[in-house]
């Protein structure tokens, strides 16, 4: 445990120090948390208070890495970062974007908008956070060796799990960055042709792909373990790259505010300060706690619209109150396309159209557990210390009772009411999902993928309850020519309709023909953690 604040002098601002969801860690600096990614307690890191965008409004005219540094600048210390190095890591990241805009609003019809994420190098929105994250572990890194030689330099081992997308977001933006090593976990034969040609391609001697004979959860569940062992952390100087990393919801809070002015622009009906919709599609919750972030800095959201597909743990939270894994077994959990990645997970998770959101717990909602658990707990009138370590211990019990019966609650209804002011959710099946893609492809020809088309479902039910008065923006999670497999099966019997001619980059025709490199291991942490000792090792004398 940290005592206090890592400095001496006076206390810093309460954005710019950190804290473990579970109590263990306390007083931590922004660089710590970044290259850590976990607690040693198991809990996820969060800022001790989230700032209050007071001038917001006046951003309206910024560009995306202008807003992004006046966003970022709210949670890091200059101390840590001065202003000058975080604008140049700011704009390097968002320079390797094919739009202009980096994330570009498009108008889907009448008060539908759609924020485009999948500009970036992996199509993928994890870039717009993975980009950013690259470049941070390396001004750490330079600044930390500087002068140092040899064994002497801090070496970072990041150990990412991945269930498609992640992965070669991670790759790309960590690719050849001096003092890291990068070894991405993904489920053996469980992700699409195309995901894996993107990471498995990418020959930089800093870069390891390992396929695991498992499942998604599987792979996140070695990652956590080598987190959790005092002996990886020390040896191997562990950093991580899933959304478990709090620089990834820092860096995705960004885009919320930036497609709130551009509909401000885009719209004579809307005005800058009044209130908007955000659905976000999600499996792992990081993209909508980062909506959640922005909603509470100040942005005028009037709900976040959680969309998930038929893996609904976290639908079935915002009905019930209560947060179960439920497995599906059988016939009953093997659906999905084998083109895109869909195989049969022995965990129970539903294979599924939108198979990066086929994940039965989803990592993140442990934060929103905290703060939820904070607002209740500042209702008795304590002071903040006390309340602070009745929340963790509330979220520690919680997620204990997830680990050893597989799911807690109901929660308490003052908690569940907190959290419905905020969100709302919605369940979307396969056969919904597909109607959404034949539908957009025909009302406006666009072709979503089939993630994006789970969260524009949603968007649609919550137009119902709220009229066409209420703006709505879906988030577009990755281009369609990812899940090839969905599309197609959507959209094969249209007139006019060529996956090749319509959908496909010329990028990724090229990725065929690359040479791949990737290693295999069975489904063991202990098996992982010694490959990944092995190839350090290697690294090192390189």
């Amino acid at each position: 445990m940290s005592n206090g604040t890592e400095s001496e002098g006076p206390r810093p601002n309460p954005s710019h120090i950190y804290l473990s969801t579970r109590g263990g860690d306390y007083g931590l600096s922004f660089e710590t948390v970044v290259l850590k990614g976990l607690a040693q307690d198991g809990g996820l890191f969060l800022p001790e208070e989230i700032p209050a965008a007071v001038d917001w409004q006046s951003w309206k005219d910024l560009s995306y890495a202008e807003l992004a540094f006046k966003i970022l600048s709210l949670y890091i210390s200059t101390d840590e970062i001065p202003a000058d190095d975080l604008k140049a890591i700011i704009d390097r990241s968002y320079s390797t974007f094919r739009a202009e805009q980096v994330t570009p609003l498009v108008h889907l019809k009448d008060n539908l908008y759609l924020l485009e994420l999948f500009h970036g190098p992996s199509y993928s929105f994890k870039d717009c956070a993975l980009q950013f994250l690259g470049n941070l572990f390396e001004y750490f890194l330079v600044r930390r060796n500087q002068g140092k030689e040899g064994r002497d330099r801090h070496h970072l081992t990041v150990v990412g799990a991945t269930s498609g997308d992640t992965g070669s977001a991670a790759i790309y933006g960590l690719r050849g960055k001096k003092d890291v090593s990068v070894f991405i976990l993904h489920p053996k034969d469980r992700i699409s042709p195309i995901q894996e040609k993107q990471m498995t391609t990418v020959l930089d001697g800093n870069v390891h792909n390992i396929a695991v004979t498992g499942t998604f959860d599987d792979c996140q569940d070695i990652v956590k373990a080598m987190f959790a062992d005092p002996d990886s952390n020390r040896a191997l100087k562990l950093g991580a790259v899933n959304s478990i990393n709090f620089a990834r919801i820092l860096a995705q809070i960004v885009y919320y505010f930036h497609s709130y002015f551009a509909l401000a622009k885009a719209s004579s009906s809307f005005k800058v300060g009044e209130k908007l919709r955000a659905v976000v599609p999600t499996g792992n919750f990081g993209d909508v706690l980062a909506g959640y972030f922005a909603k509470r800095m100040g942005l005028p959201m009037e709900k976040l619209v959680i969309a998930t597909n038929e893996n609904d743990i976290l639908d079935r939270f915002w009905k019930s109150g209560k947060y179960e894994k439920k497995a599906a077994k059988g016939p009953g959990a093997e659906n999905g396309l084998d083109v895109d990645g869909a195989k049969a997970h022995e965990s129970g998770v539903r294979e599924t159209l939108s198979p990066a959101m086929d994940i039965l717990v989803s990592s993140n909602f442990e934060r929103l557990l905290w703060y939820l658990a904070y607002e209740f707990a500042s209702s008795t009138g304590m002071d903040d210390e006390w309340t602070k370590k009745q929340a963790a211990q509330e979220v520690a019990v919680w997620l204990n009772d997830l680990k050893k019966k597989g799911g807690f609650g109901p929660v308490y209804q003052d908690v569940l009411e907190s959290a419905r002011r905020t969100f709302e959710s919605e369940r979307v099946t396969d056969e919904q999902t597909l109607q959404t893609v034949k539908k957009y492809y025909n009302e406006v020809g666009y072709v979503l993928d089939p993630h994006t088309a789970v969260g524009v479902t949603a968007a649609e039910r919550s137009i119902s309850r709220t009229g066409k008065e209420m703006p709505h923006i879906s988030l577009s999670t990755a281009h369609p020519a990812k899940f090839a497999g969905a599309v197609t099966t959507a959209l094969k019997d249209e007139k006019d309709f060529s996956f090749e001619e319509k959908v496909l980059p010329d990028e990724f025709v090229e990725l065929a023909k690359k040479e791949s490199r990737l290693s295999e291991v069975e489904n063991s942490w202990e098996k992982v953690r010694e490959m990944v000792k092995q190839q350090v090792e290697q690294d090192l004398g390189r």
